[in-house]
């Protein structure tokens, strides 16, 4: 039985078969456990399951687009991403470093230069832990699906309420200001305006909860803000 350890997992998310055989080839011989998938869905779900130590991220890909999936991979994981692309527009380069990348290749590149951008990201400290997902009783939130369940059930949620009930999750049991949670979902601007938390809180209440009115999982911290109670 061998006592090596294990191989950091890389995950290539591309839609060129010739790309992906290069990158699997490539970081093969540099001590990678390659996973590869050719859409951006796919590419959100195997990250979620395999938590990747890098991800090699196209940008063109035929379902959704590389921006999309670095911004839903951002809503809960900070795993270093470099982003590939034949595209040679600055645009492209700001927004998805804007989003989240960590670094940027324009097609063709080498092995040694992707090596040597692989180094560099890497060295970014992660959390020491990530979840893609809360549970509060029967209502489960899953980040890489931005899926919500109550009693297995799927809840419809507009973006808005999605949002609101993602930043809640991710602090669960936390208790938010009405400030920070204005400001991370509708921006500085809109600090001042708490009758928006209070719609959205109440339709998500009428959503999540089998009595609005005396709430199970969505607490009013009363002047302050709002908890999403942890069990």
């Amino acid at each position: 039985m061998s006592d090596a350890p294990p191989r950091p997992i890389a995950l290539v998310i591309d839609d060129e078969l010739e790309i992906r055989r290069f990158l699997r080839v490539s970081l093969n011989a540099n001590g990678y456990d390659v996973h590869e998938v050719a859409t951006g869905a796919d590419g959100v779900t195997q990250a979620a399951m395999l938590r990747p130590e890098i991800i090699i991220l196209d940008i063109g890909l035929p379902d959704i687009s590389g921006l999309e999936v670095l911004l839903r991979l951002r809503e809960w994981s900070r795993v270093p991403v470099i982003a590939l692309s034949a595209r040679h527009g600055e645009s492209d380069k700001i927004a998805m470093l804007d989003a989240g990348a960590n670094d940027y290749l324009t097609k063709p590149f080498s092995v040694g230069e992707l090596m040597a951008r692989i180094r560099a990201a890497r060295r970014v400290t992660l959390p020491a832990s990530e979840a893609s997902s809360a549970q509060v009783g029967a209502l489960r939130i899953d980040f890489a699906a931005r899926a919500v369940t109550l009693n297995e059930t799927p809840i419809k949620l507009t973006k808005t309420e999605y949002a609101l009930l993602r930043m809640l999750a991710e602090n669960l049991g936390k208790v938010l200001t009405h400030r920070q949670l204005l400001r991370g979902i509708w921006g500085p601007e809109y600090e001042r305006e708490t009758h928006y938390l209070r719609v959205y809180v109440g339709q998500l209440r009428k959503k999540i909860e089998a009595d609005p009115d005396n709430p199970r999982y969505l607490v009013t911290e009363s002047g302050v803000g709002y908890r999403l109670r942890g069990e």
